[in-house]
């Protein structure tokens, strides 16, 4: 018995669809998410209010920041659904990177408040009334965000969003931190008034070492690093290619939560411009199955010969005077 084979597309229609698609469901899980915390939130924000807890505070102010950080980038999904234009050519992807540029100094606001509520409680210390509530409130954090967490890491591996990804392990650190306010609130139920506001230092800190790794990625997106396995994994698949001689240089952006390659094959300089051409776009072809999130690939075929022949040789000048000038801004 046959089979009917419904073939596949890579057209710009489809590969727009499954961005609209992939955009759409990051905007559902920032949604549900900032739900989720501002909730989580406003119950702590009524137990700091009758308890003076200022670990409690600062866990707070961690979490509704957390919250705050879904709306630049559900804004950068907005605009990534937006088509290519003349001036924006490669369309409105790298505002992903500009949202992150935003949550990072959300990070850093909401580390130096807490951080200068702990050390006001501690020249002041004051009691903390409601332990019990305050221990509760603890544990309604530490459920709120690790929930969080789940979604938005889940749903930012599926449509390949590093920055959603990123901001779910975010929030699984204030998870953790939402823990720390037992300890405070323990201290307190032992007669340490201290131990509050020295919880809410270490909340602090534990902000600032999120604020050091979400900083360090976001300054990785914005210079264009990947990782170096998928560059491995390009070349091995174009490397598999018929026709392709040797792989010339690969490199590898995201622009948003889509990957774009441009790439170097080496192939028979006897091939017609038809026959190197079919081998250049079954190594992009390839490439798109290969690598996860790849939405384009640019492929440069160069002839292997004749032997002391330079195809480049126009160019060679051109090359050396930019290298020049990258040398002496250096």
């Amino acid at each position: 018995m046959g089979r009917t084979v419904v073939p596949h597309s890579h057209d710009t229609a489809d590969k727009t669809d499954a961005a609209l698609e992939s955009s759409g469901r990051g905007m559902r899980a920032l949604a549900v998410s900032f739900a989720v915390l501002m909730v989580t939130a406003a119950a702590q924000a009524v137990i700091v209010a009758f308890s003076g807890s200022v670990a409690l505070l600062g866990d707070t102010l961690h979490n509704v920041a957390d919250a705050l950080t879904a709306v630049p980038l559900g804004i950068a999904f907005w605009l990534g659904r937006r088509a290519a234009t003349r001036r924006f050519t490669y369309g409105y992807g790298r505002a992903e990177d500009l949202a992150g540029v935003l949550i990072v100094l959300i990070i850093a606001a909401s580390a130096a408040l807490a951080g200068y509520e702990a050390l006001r409680r501690l020249a002041d210390p004051h009691d903390i009334r409601a332990v019990g509530w305050v221990a509760a409130a603890g544990l309604v954090g530490f459920a709120g965000n690790e929930w969080v967490a789940r979604y938005r890491i889940r749903v930012g591996r599926e449509i390949g969003s590093a920055a959603l990804v990123a901001d779910g392990l975010h929030a699984r650190t204030d998870g953790f931190a939402s823990l720390a306010v037992l300890a405070g609130a323990g201290g307190a139920a032992l007669g340490v008034p201290l131990a509050d506001p020295v919880v809410g230092l270490l909340i602090t800190a534990a902000i600032c070492f999120v604020l050091r790794d979400a900083a360090r990625q976001i300054c990785h997106r914005l210079m264009d690093a990947v990782d170096p396995a998928l560059v491995e994994e390009a070349e091995r698949v174009l490397g598999e290619v018929p026709g392709v001689r040797r792989v010339g240089a690969v490199r590898l952006r995201w622009v948003g939560h889509t990957l774009r390659a441009e790439v170097e094959i080496v192939l028979d300089p006897g091939l017609t411009l038809v026959e190197a051409h079919a081998v250049a776009v079954e190594a992009e072809h390839r490439l798109i199955h290969g690598l996860p999130r790849l939405g384009a690939a640019t492929v440069h075929a160069d002839p292997d010969g004749p032997e002391g022949a330079d195809h480049h040789a126009v160019l060679v000048d051109h090359q050396e005077a930019a290298a020049e000038r990258v040398r002496h801004a250096a």
